[in-house]
């Protein structure tokens, strides 16, 4: 089991920054990647960003250049998610993801509760 929470949601204006946090606990040992989805109001949950144990990261086309998510290292907890030039297209809920491998093959996804994020003037 692993437990994830998210921090840094909130309100900003078109071309602001925030930062999420996501902290997670538990059975970390065989998480293989944490990353960030989003889901707008009508829109399927979506990845933003996502840190691999292997040192990779992967990004939304949509995100490109604008947003950096922190390098996940095997046995840590936490992953960081940096939003510069935000868009109102960026309004969701996001949502930290751990991806867990199970010992049978294949893997499980944990989700967080979600942090709001609206961009608006």
């Amino acid at each position: 089991q692993v437990q994830l929470v998210e921090s840094g949601g909130g309100s900003v204006q078109p071309g602001g920054s925030l930062t999420l946090s996501c902290t997670a606990s538990g059975s970390l040992a065989n998480i293989v990647a944490l990353g960030w989805f989003r889901q707008a109001p009508g829109n399927e949950r979506e990845l933003v960003a996502q840190s691999t144990r292997g040192g990779s990261t992967k990004y939304a086309d949509s995100v490109k250049g604008r947003f950096t998510i922190s390098r996940y290292n095997a046995g840590g907890n936490t992953v960081n998610l940096q939003m510069n030039d935000l868009k109102p297209d960026d309004t969701a809920v996001y949502y930290c993801n751990a991806r867990v491998a199970l010992r049978m093959g294949g893997a499980m996804d944990y989700w967080g509760e979600g942090a709001l994020v609206t961009v608006s003037s």
